[in-house]
């Protein structure tokens, strides 16, 4: 065990040193046999090497977090601990509840807000919208109902909230898409379709304002959903997996998230913008007595006492679908205890700030951006010069190029049916050095003619 803590303390602090690399195959079999001896050398030979990349600094792909030392102290704690937080009378349960009025206040919601920790945004927005549904349709739990409800969301929104419709029993043709313009969903358009659904006998559930889209990084205007939401008494939602914690970043970041304290439920990843290891996701409800209506259930084995191990409040259990569950919480208290959250806020305005300069080295190489940095994403094309299908081509040789040689982590995404290059900043550990590399390897393949044609 010291052996192995040395090994993964060594990585953390050389992280630099360990990008992405394509794993072999047949890299892991199952034995099965107690070879518990030489299990350290297993652990630091074939498994460690072989990580998903995000603890590197050139990894800017998807939107995935970078861990922190923090992590590891926790999951030592964590795994002598073994707490399961569905409920009863102990530390992990208080820890929990400060994790989420710590997070309730900084998204500015009123004191009395409900939480629980999830896996990721995409249970947090399965359980924001089933209290939706409890409150339009009271008796759901016990009659079940809802067919005729809508879900309103602009057109690029997280297939979490088409999923999450699917998983209520609404079906994905109540999700109403609504057109954006410049990265926001467009309101008149929204006024006008719910008006619509109302005179076609359809009952307005729910509104999703997106607080950073996946794709460009855009921000609905939040103040103007919870005006609709507020004058028609429509459950306001934000998406927030990352970009709800541009409430911790300096200006102008920090007011592009303006408006989502009017929410009634927010849904947030602690394991992407806030740096922490998965998983670890927050749905936050405005109405505590809503969400606990939603969920509670407590079956005789399950009964609280006034004291003892059965007895304290809250219990989790009662404000989601898991009754075993992780101490979550442990992570995010170590890391704002460990580092003070002054310095996320550092980080995060940081990384807003590395998404404008990629965008400045991207123009003055030559290269073309195919949407504004609004926060922490970057997309562009490389060389713009050609045709959208040959455009295409080349962004996507470079990414996979890039990646197989162990260099800068971009993912892709499509704007204007082009194929483009797109770089989330969600990790602590990059600085300016890192992107002016990265954008001069781009600007080196872009300039090979034989990857525009896909060799």
């Amino acid at each position: 065990m010291h052996d192995l803590l040395d090994h993964c303390l060594d990585r953390m602090v050389n992280a630099t040193e360990h990008p992405w690399q394509s794993p072999p195959d047949n890299l892991i079999s199952v034995y099965g046999i107690g070879r518990g001896g030489d299990l350290v050398a297993r652990l630091t030979e074939q498994v460690m090497p072989y990580h998903s990349g995000n603890t590197h600094p050139q990894f800017w792909g998807w939107v995935q977090g970078s861990g922190l030392p923090s992590d590891l102290m926790a999951g030592l704690v964590g795994a002598v601990m073994n707490a399961n937080v569905g409920g009863r009378d102990h530390g992990a349960n208080a820890m929990e509840h400060a994790v989420i009025d710590w997070t309730r206040r900084k998204m500015g919601m009123r004191p009395g807000a409900s939480g629980v920790l999830v896996t990721g945004t995409s249970q947090a927005t399965v359980i924001a919208l089933q209290t939706a549904k409890m409150r339009a349709v009271p008796e759901m739990r016990s009659k079940g109902g809802g067919a005729s409800l809508t879900v309103y969301a602009g057109d690029r929104v997280h297939n979490a909230i088409r999923k999450a419709v699917e998983l209520l029993g609404l079906g994905h043709n109540a999700l109403r898409l609504i057109p954006t313009d410049h990265g926001k969903m467009d309101v008149q358009a929204l006024v006008q379709q719910i008006a619509q659904d109302c005179a076609d006998g359809f009952l307005p559930l729910a509104i999703v304002g997106t607080a950073g889209s996946v794709d460009i990084g855009s921000f609905d205007d939040l103040n103007a959903l919870a005006d609709v939401a507020q004058a028609r008494n429509i459950w306001l939602h934000v998406d927030g997996a990352f970009g709800a914690w541009t409430r911790l970043a300096d200006d102008p970041w920090r007011s592009l998230s303006d408006g989502i304290e009017r929410a009634d439920s927010i849904a947030l990843d602690f394991h992407k913008w806030m740096y922490v290891g998965y998983d670890c996701g927050l749905a936050l409800i405005a109405n505590e007595a809503e969400h606990r209506a939603a969920f509670a259930v407590r079956p005789p084995y399950l009964e609280g006492f006034e004291a003892g191990l059965s007895g304290g409040e809250r219990w989790f259990c009662d404000y989601g679908i898991d009754l075993s569950r992780s101490n979550r919480a442990l992570k995010v208290w170590c890391a704002l205890e460990m580092f003070g959250e002054d310095a996320f806020a550092a980080a995060i305005t940081r990384n807003c700030a590395q998404a404008a300069l990629m965008a400045d080295l991207v123009q003055s190489h030559g290269m073309a951006l195919v949407a504004p940095v609004v926060s922490n994403i970057c997309v562009f094309t490389a060389r713009p010069d050609l045709s959208p299908q040959e455009q295409s081509s080349l962004n996507r040789q470079i990414a996979i190029k890039l990646q197989l040689d162990r260099g800068p982590v971009f993912s892709t995404t499509h704007v204007s049916g082009i194929t483009c290059l797109r770089a989330a900043f969600a990790n602590h550990r990059t600085r300016d050095h890192h992107i002016h590399t990265a954008i001069q390897n781009v600007k080196a393949l872009a300039e090979n003619g034989l990857l525009a044609n896909g060799e």
